[in-house]
């Protein structure tokens, strides 16, 4: 039998739903904002230190801005990769809670750089009947032999969540499905399915590829 929830709770449910569908976007926002003030007031300078007047040059003082912001952007992406990353994050790693952000972080960026990176994944074996949707963050095969690690995502808070070890053969992989896919739906709180994210038609278990398929193609694709 259906429980029907009072308005209270329809309204407290629908509230924090809205609440972490806006919070990242108002963090990066804010970011944003925060990086073209700063920048907007170097152009400025700048631009008066060559003699032109800003305010008599309105569409140059923006282009100034956006192409330095841009700039800023591609270079620190591009330090990222370097060596000199590295001895930046040396100076700073003794400071609790960097090494968890940096973690974070670098989960969010290795979910950009291929499917290769993040699996969006289906587990047999977590109930009685049905699967889990879960996160494979490395293809790298646990001290447990043909195991790999799964973690199950808590929603709608998706920072916090369980590691599993699981058997390849209990491993289904979600095609085409993205870190930014998973995280979607778990914000949704199952009000939105992987399938309605997606946008594809919903499969039998045996049409899904199992994990060691996946290892398989991609050990041919690298030799």
């Amino acid at each position: 039998m259906e429980i029907k929830k009072t308005f209270t709770e329809k309204f407290k449910n629908r509230t924090m739903q809205g609440l972490f569908w806006i919070l990242p976007i108002a963090a990066i926002l804010m970011i944003i904002f925060w990086l073209y003030e700063k920048i907007d007031l170097v152009v400025i300078n700048i631009l008066n230190l060559v003699g032109i007047n800003p305010q008599n040059n309105e569409f140059l003082w923006i282009i100034g801005v956006l192409a330095v912001f841009i700039f800023i952007l591609y270079i620190i992406g591009y330090l990222i990769k370097t060596q000199l990353a590295f001895y930046v994050e040396s100076l700073f790693h003794d400071i609790p809670g960097f090494s968890t952000i940096k973690d974070i972080i670098d989960i969010f960026n290795s979910s950009k750089e291929g499917d290769s990176k993040v699996l969006v994944v289906a587990i047999r074996g977590f109930a009685n009947e049905g699967y889990n949707i879960g996160l494979m963050y490395s293809q790298k095969e646990s001290i447990i032999k043909d195991h790999y690690t799964i973690t199950l995502s808590m929603t709608p808070i998706p920072n916090g969540g369980y590691m599993f070890e699981v058997h390849k053969e209990n491993i289904f992989v979600i095609e085409h499905a993205k870190f930014d896919d998973n995280l979607q739906y778990l914000l949704s709180m199952g009000v939105k399915s992987i399938r309605e994210i997606l946008k594809v038609e919903a499969k039998n278990i045996d049409e899904m590829q199992t994990l060691s398929e996946w290892l398989e193609e991609h050990q041919e694709e690298a030799y």
